[in-house]
């Protein structure tokens, strides 16, 4: 059944007429009949009012049939009592209909019984889950994984934004941990993969297409070689769905961004001369950064700040403002918003706390509605400011930074984003740009992710973030970002805190993490676990070239720091290169006899330059080798900044030839390997000292990275 062939009408006048009754939930017979709308496949069923009936209708389906309760009250049927299975005979079918009434009676005195649904039992097949809950962030989504009474024990569940497409719904068949289960296993066949999707399709449709319906199950689904079906369905309906956020235009927001990261004017409102005031900080930072645009400080207290003019209120500025700083307490804000606003200014930049974070919610809103009547773009509250180095622009009270590269960081949090600034000094990592985004009352992510994409200055995004205020719109704008340039996500607050309320096993899988998880890593976002991690790949991902395949080859001067190496890899999702034969023989031809052939190549650590020279040689002229990975042994013979010029010297021939490979490096040895890490850097190969893991887990973001951008096939299952 194609998409216009849905039957929506039908929906639509079933879900009005239970709303109008005041329930919140879908019997089973109502959702069999929603489902069938929509073209989801359900077994035979109907409804008995009395055990004859019942008999009747099992004798109609053929045995075995199964009994289930049907009351609006009872949504778990089988905690009442309220579902026998495998009943083969007239008589078993009489019994159990009387049995099942007594059970829900007992369960819930008061609950209405509609009667008892008699459905014919499906032959034996793989039980999954198909649902659909609407998330806080995203909105609907969809999710697959193990069903049956196991559901909610093993959580094998993956989800994406509904609608889903084909291509999301047969990803998600091979993203559960027992996708190999659908495949066929001990002799069993596997699924039918195109019916198990059409159905994910049809339900994310279904619910994207009726916003009342909160949460949904087909649990189980039995899929079997030829086909699937939904023997038991749950819809929850809510009365007063939450209606859709309010969108900028892309226009729009890059109009507003362009003026703040670029502007031309900025006003400080409660600029100070007093060393020690955040309107002094801010103004010296302005000023001391080189930001060649006019700096016009704003304070009815002063006629002079750090040589310029000073203004009582910023509509006494003589020229135009496009960014205005708030330097003041949060109670004067509105007011100087105002003038701002009429100012006509692009943005303000609210530094000051005091705001929704301290639960002064109703003078958050106050702002936001202000600035909402003038078309004046809120940066904050409660931030530290922002950096955009190729502007020379620093409107912080924090210290200043004036590294220029391709790197754009964000934060929600202004001790993270002191963090960023100090790793960045520390390892001189070029920034286009380190923006607060505190409470978020206005910009937030998808805003500087539309700005970044487009941005020349700006080759990789990393941003943390506590939350996102609009799932969905981060999510197209990360997607639109993806394919030009690499997104890294630290997102905090990964502790599961369930669902309590939930009325579907869907509903109470979706309360934690993973929903983040999945539709992120469905944006194309590379999740960082944590904020090392993060700064490490903001850092890495412009250095490092993208790879053109697959295969992954390890030169190491140490057995043991090839083996972590082959452990990381493994954990990065990196495919370890199966070394064909001519291919051994030639890298055998440089490595002692006692030395290691295979992947790892392992040239023992007495070797000589020479040695790490040719088999470096080898692995980036044989174009089946698609990257590197090295481990350097510290040893006399090869001390480690002969090993680092040596491979630097390498490596840019060959780029120099135009084959740019991926090459990261492991440096063990004494504190010179520190020196030695820093100068591969410099020269484009990710190296670090003392561990293993980090150069391979950035190799292995950019490895997601490119799959992501459509830049290589998916990763083979």
């Amino acid at each position: 059944m194609a998409q216009h062939d849905y039957d929506r009408a039908a929906v639509r006048t079933l879900i009005d007429r239970v709303l109008a009754e005041g329930r919140t939930s879908l019997t089973a017979p109502e959702g069999r009949l929603a489902c069938q709308a929509y073209g989801i496949a359900t077994p035979g069923e109907g409804i008995a009012g009395s055990a004859e009936e019942a008999v009747a209708l099992a004798s109609g389906f053929g045995f075995p049939v199964v009994l289930k309760i049907v009351s609006p009250q009872i949504l778990h049927k089988t905690e009442a009592g309220g579902v026998l299975l495998g009943l083969d005979s007239a008589e078993a079918v009489l019994a159990g209909y009387h049995s099942i009434l007594a059970n829900a009676r007992a369960y819930d005195a008061e609950a209405e019984i509609v009667g008892v649904q008699v459905q014919q039992q499906l032959p034996p097949g793989q039980e999954v889950i198909i649902g659909a809950v609407t998330d806080p962030t995203f909105g609907k989504v969809v999710a697959f994984g193990l069903g049956g009474v196991l559901v909610e024990v093993l959580k094998d569940v993956t989800f994406r934004l509904a609608p889903a497409t084909a291509a999301d719904a047969g990803s998600m068949l091979d993203s559960i941990a027992a996708a190999e289960v659908l495949r066929g296993v001990r002799g069993a066949a596997a699924v039918d993969r195109e019916a198990l999707a059409g159905l994910i399709v049809r339900l994310s449709d279904l619910v994207s297409d009726f916003p009342e319906i909160a949460e949904a199950d087909l649990n189980p689904v039995l899929a079997t070689a030829s086909g699937a079906v939904a023997a038991d369905i749950r819809l929850i309906l809510d009365p007063s769905p939450a209606p859709a956020r309010p969108q900028h235009s892309r226009a729009d927001i890059l109009e507003s961004m362009e003026r703040l990261m670029k502007p031309r004017a900025i006003a400080v409102i409660g600029a100070s001369a007093e060393p020690g005031k955040i309107g002094n900080s801010v103004m010296r930072n302005l000023v001391d950064g080189g930001f060649a645009g006019e700096i016009y400080p704003v304070n009815p207290k002063a006629d002079e700040i750090l040589g310029r003019k000073a203004y009582p209120s910023v509509l006494d500025v003589p020229g135009e403002v496009d960014v205005a700083v708030f330097a003041v307490p949060a109670r004067f804000v509105p007011a100087a918003l105002e003038e701002v606003g009429r100012k006509g200014a692009a943005a303000a930049v609210l530094i000051p706390s005091g705001f929704a974070e301290t639960g002064d919610h109703a003078l958050q809103q106050q702002v936001v509605d202000i600035a909402a009547r003038y078309g004046v773009r809120i940066l904050g509250p409660n931030i530290y400011g922002y950096y955009y180095t190729a502007s020379d622009l620093s409107a912080t009270f924090c210290t200043p930074y004036d590294v220029k590269g391709g790197v754009a960081l964000s934060s929600q949090s202004g001790g993270i984003g002191m963090a960023i600034l100090g790793f960045s000094r520390t390892t001189r990592t070029g920034v286009s740009a380190i923006v607060g985004l505190g409470n978020k009352a206005d910009l937030d992510e998808d805003d500087l992710l539309t700005f970044f994409a487009q941005d020349d200055n700006t080759t990789a995004i990393a941003m943390h973030l506590e939350d996102l205020k609009d799932g969905r719109a981060f999510v197209e704008a990360a997607r639109a970002t993806v394919p030009h340039k690499p997104v890294v996500v630290l997102k905090a607050g990964r502790t599961a805190q369930g669902a309590i309320a939930a009325g579907s096993h869907t509903g109470a899988l979706a309360g934690d993490d993973r929903v983040y998880d999945d539709i992120l890593r469905q944006a194309g976002v590379i999740r960082a676990p944590g904020l090392l991690e993060m700064l490490e790949y903001a850092r890495s991902l412009p250095v490092l070239p993208t790879p053109k395949g697959d295969n992954v080859v390890i030169i190491t001067g140490a057995g043991g720091s090839g083996v972590l190496l082959s452990d990381a890899c493994v954990d990065a999702g990196l495919t370890l290169m199966q070394i064909p034969p001519d291919l051994d023989a030639a890298f055998r031809a440089f490595i002692p006899p006692f030395g290691a052939a295979g992947n790892p190549i392992d040239i023992t650590g007495g070797e000589p330059p020479s040695t790490y020279e040719a088999t470096i040689r080898l692995g980036l002229e044989d174009p089946r080798i698609h990257a590197l990975v090295l481990g350097y042994w510290h040893t006399i013979v090869t001390p480690p900044m002969v090993f680092a010029e040596l491979t630097a010297r390498v490596v840019q021939e060959f780029r120099d030839r135009g084959i740019n490979k991926p090459v990261v490096a492991s440096l063990a040895g004494d504190t010179e390997v520190e020196e030695a890490s820093a100068y591969l850097f410099d020269h484009g190969i990710v190296a670090y000292p003392y561990t293993t893991e980090k150069p391979v887990a950035a190799l292995g973001a950019k490895y997601r990275w490119a799959r992501a951008a459509g830049l290589l096939p998916a990763a083979p299952n």
